[in-house]
Formats: C-alpha cells, sequence, structure tokens
C-alpha cells in the first residue's frame, strides 16, 4: 500500500512540474522545480489555473 501511494505521489509531483515548464515556469526565488516539494508544486500550478495567467501566457506567447 505504501508502495502505490508513493508512486501516485511522485506521479502527480512529475504532472505537476511538467505543467509548470510548459507554462514557462523552471524557478523560483532561485530554487528550481525538482527542488520543490509537492505541495509547493500543487500551491504554484493552482494560483497559475485559477487566475489564468497559464491563458494568458501563452496568448503572449503567441502574439509576441
Amino acid at each position: 500500500m505504501k508502495i502505490l501511494l508513493r508512486k501516485a505521489g511522485q506521479e502527480k509531483r512529475q504532472f505537476l512540474i511538467d505543467e509548470l515548464l510548459k507554462f514557462g515556469i523552471y524557478k523560483k526565488n532561485n530554487k528550481h522545480l525538482y527542488e520543490w516539494n509537492l505541495c509547493e508544486l500543487e500551491k504554484e500550478y493552482h494560483y497559475i489555473v485559477t487566475n489564468d495567467l497559464a491563458e494568458k501566457r501563452k496568448n503572449n506567447l503567441v502574439m509576441g
């Protein structure tokens, strides 16, 4: 059971890192994404999605 939970956590962490990389986020406060814990990754992802920053960034990249 512990192995399954650990694997699920690792997969979620990797998903969040991949999504943040797509948004152009590689590091923050001199800390690379791979150094962040799951909670930090979730908070950053949630902040970007709820504030629609991902769409705005995507539009800026396309237009500019």
